[in-house]
């Protein structure tokens, strides 16, 4: 993939041609490419929920995942420069923000909470995760997020 054009997002909004769908793969090697790309969330909250979806299908990957997860590399490729930066010059301030989206998954109807918690200029924890319970509303969604954020401030 050194030759790969770049992509300006890890995810596609729509899915690519469907023949690819049901093209069986070779488990091992989805497994190996998803694996490193854990590793690479390290440093890299901006791919952490493309790559968490895509290891939901460790266990039997099939072509239209594979196409995900050649998308997300195309992504890194494009965006090599990204990443944490730890600033020694930082106050000591800490704050966190959070954010949440109503529904997010269309098969479970759960939402999505995500949060970033910063010491100074430095980012030192981040989640995204579906929250566990059906939201009736954004503003219930919204809460849980907060929710979630205070407890890890505290």
């Amino acid at each position: 993939m050194e030759n790969v054009k770049t992509r300006h997002t890890p995810l596609a909004q729509k899915h690519g041609p469907q023949e690819a769908v049901g093209k069986a793969i070779d488990p091992s090697v989805y497994r190996s490419i998803v694996g490193s790309l854990q590793y690479l969330t390290l440093t890299r909250p901006d791919i952490t929920h493309d790559v968490n979806l895509a290891s939901q299908f460790m266990q039997n990957p099939n072509g239209m995942h594979l196409q995900a997860v050649k998308r997300i590399l195309r992504y890194v490729k494009g965006t090599i420069d990204h990443g944490l930066k730890i600033i020694s010059q930082s106050s000591f301030q800490l704050y966190g923000f959070s954010d949440a989206d109503w529904v997010g998954c269309t098969i479970t109807r759960r939402s999505t909470t995500g949060y970033s918690i910063y010491l100074g200029a430095n980012c030192v924890s981040w989640s995204s995760r579906k929250q566990n319970t059906v939201a009736r509303s954004s503003a219930e969604a919204e809460y849980r997020a907060l929710a979630a954020t205070a407890a890890e401030l505290t």
